[in-house]
């Protein structure tokens, strides 16, 4: 009930309180100083020094702040108060009495001090011992039982924010740290992980919340690989200071990230590559509204170029984009320019180069699901090879001054269109780099990033709200992953360090096998797996066979020529290029026979271009020449080539 009242109640009780504490205490030290519960005489000559000490005490305490202070995040420096407070108010009692010549024995002012330290602070740590009593349970029976990995400063006030919560009941502390193992914290025990079990099945547990913000990545995948076979739901917090802060609520309580099974410890950025192509200049984005291209964008917008282009072919994702820079330029001196069009249309894209004048181009604009663009295959040729072609030619033209293809280890011996038309888009770079253009051509290479759109980690995680079945493709399926923004910053460095036709491969770290992707996701859902061994869990994972052109491993080099850079996780390949004019006459043909519907053409001119292209499961081709159904009887397949 108390805990309902309006702030402003809360004060006066709190006032109304000390009004009646202060006095009491005076009386209490008359009592122990004359060993008498009433001593008459003294009493009745200083009455009106209780008045005293209650409206004056009263009165001090508000100046020194003590009723504004939070009584259930009271902290030491509302005891300090407390304290000057009431010896204030002991010499203020001795001065009175020494002036108005009223009897008062000399050590009653400081039994004063000492036993009305005891009723004011005492009062304010009884309220907060029945808002924690209350928080973990004691008042609440619909509060969830957790357990709060790391029982250091961080958890602490973890722990401190809980007791306001009906959500949360904190019934353990659990710490890595032998020195706080077998401690308390808020009268709660800290134990070793391996106690963890115990604890799940003791108490129901069926929530860890990780207060761990000082850990490294590595260290928190350690921590992870020991806790997400437990049968309970693993979640993180936002920042602490966040939480304190208001800018944060439990509310956002949120599922561990993938990132932190990979265990990749991020490589700080060299801020001079950063800037280079950047600051103060006009920069073009194409694909702006995509995964990468927004990440490029947040990244740019950060770094203070004069302009920045926004280049998107989805009015949707450029508003939304767009929006969101608008958001974070918070006075930057930025200009943003949103620009719809497609970068296959060459005389929007060279009105647009030579307008704004632009000095730097990332070109993330692609088609890149690999089914999709396998069942679209002149879609797939036009967009991400002659696009990028288009673009390309216009920035050489207008003598731009840096380019920078993001291209995919899916361009390394592709089996599907996609790769193959991003490893010919390479090419194209890579020939007019060998023109003599003034415009730095480079390209840069890397796999999957987390959570980018189409990706499996959100389409996992929807399965595991659905209840599942989580769908694989194949048991032995690997992928290389990176955060969306450690690969956006550097394809930022390295197209810094580009010195024309460079091929940059990021360091992905080890490639990660999809099938204990979605176990390790199911598993930090609090969820069990169903399998042969398991066939009572929770959700099943299903093998759903390879989709046309997907491989089974992925590969980020074409050879073994690699050298490292500057960054440590940035390497420059050396690799097989194609004439200039070769490339432009196979290019001639494919446009040809996309004018054609050739589907077949195509692919032969793919497979010639690109080295180590060989098209597997493709899919199956649809041609402009079926019979009419007015003329055949029968409906013709759509046009999707």
């Amino acid at each position: 009930m108390f805990k309902s009242l309006p702030r402003r109640h809360k004060r006066l009780l709190m006032l109304l309180s000390d009004a009646v504490a202060l006095p009491l205490a005076l009386w209490s030290a008359f009592a122990l100083r004359l060993q008498s519960w009433w001593p008459a005489d003294s009493l009745t000559a200083a009455w009106w020094i209780f008045l005293l000490v209650s409206v004056t005490g009263v009165a001090l305490f508000h100046a020194l702040g003590l009723y504004r202070a939070v009584v259930r995040f009271m902290g030491p420096q509302v005891v300090v108060s407390i304290a000057l407070g009431v010896a204030t108010l002991a010499l203020l009692q001795w001065s009175a009495a020494y002036v108005s010549g009223t009897p008062f024995p000399r050590t009653v002012p400081v039994i004063f001090a000492l036993v009305a330290l005891f009723y004011v602070g005492g009062s304010r740590l009884l309220v907060r011992w029945l808002y924690q009593w209350s928080g973990y349970g004691g008042g609440s029976t619909t509060a969830s039982p957790v357990v709060i990995y790391g029982a250091g400063h961080s958890g602490a006030q973890l722990a401190s924010l809980l007791t306001t919560s009906n959500r949360f009941r904190v019934t353990a502390f659990v710490d890595d740290d032998p020195t706080l193992q077998g401690s308390t914290v808020f009268s709660t025990r800290v134990y070793p992980p391996d106690a963890l079990p115990e604890l799940i099945k003791r108490h129901a547990i069926d929530r860890i919340l990780l207060a761990i913000p000082s850990a490294t990545r590595t260290q928190r995948r350690h921590i992870l690989q020991q806790i997400e076979s437990l049968p309970v739901e693993i979640l993180t917090v936002p920042g602490i200071e966040a939480l304190v802060s208001g800018r944060a609520s439990l509310d956002q309580l949120r599922a561990v990230e993938v990132e932190d099974l990979l265990g990749r410890e991020p490589v700080p950025p060299d801020p001079a590559l950063l800037g280079a192509s950047i600051t103060g200049k006009v920069v073009l984005v194409t694909g702006a509204g995509g995964s990468i291209g927004a990440e490029l964008c947040r990244q740019i917008v950060a770094l203070q170029p004069r302009t920045l282009l926004l280049y998107e072919i989805s009015e949707f994702a450029l508003y939304a984009i767009e929006q969101t820079l608008t958001e974070e330029l918070r006075g930057l001196p930025v200009q943003l320019v949103p620009l719809l069009g497609s970068v296959t249309d060459r005389a929007r894209v060279e009105r647009v180069i030579d307008h704004f004048g632009v000095q730097t181009i990332y070109h993330a604009a692609a088609y890149k699901h690999v089914p999709l663009v396998e069942q679209n295959l002149f879609e797939g040729i036009r967009n991400n090879a002659l696009g990028t072609r288009a673009v390309a030619e216009a920035a050489a033209a207008a003598g731009v001054e840096r380019f920078i293809l993001i291209s995919t280890d899916k361009a390394v011996r592709p089996t599907n269109v996609m790769g193959a038309t991003k490893r010919l888009a390479e090419l194209i770079l890579q020939a007019l780099a060998q023109t003599g253009s003034t415009t730095c051509f480079s390209m840069v290479r890397f796999g999957n990033v987390l959570d980018s759109s189409g990706s499996v980690v959100p389409r996992f995680r929807q399965q595991i709200r659905d209840g599942g079945p989580v769908t694989v493709t194949h048991p032995e399926i690997t992928r290389y992953f990176m955060t969306i923004p450690e690969a956006a910053q550097l394809v930022i460095q390295a197209g810094a360090m580009a010195q024309g036709g460079d091929v940059f491969v990021l360091d992905m770290g080890e490639p990660v096998r999809i099938a204990e992707l979605a176990r390790h996701m199911i598993h930090l859902s609090g969820l069990e797996v169903r399998d042969e061994a398991h066939p009572e869990g929770d959700i099943a994972i299903t093998y759903t066979g390879l989709r046309p052109g997907e491989k089974l491993y992925e590969e980020l080099l074409i050879g073994d020529n690699v050298v490292g850079t500057a960054h440590p996780r940035i390497l420059r390949a050396e690799e097989r290029t194609l004439p200039a004019e070769t490339l432009a006459a196979l290019l001639d043909q494919l446009e040809q026979a996309h004018q054609a519907c050739d589907s077949q053409r195509a692919r032969d001119l793919l497979q010639r271009a690109v080295e180590g292209y060989t098209p597997s499961n493709p899919a199956p081709d649809w041609l402009a020449t079926r019979p009419h159904p007015e003329k055949s009887g029968t409906l013709a397949s759509p046009l999707i080539h």
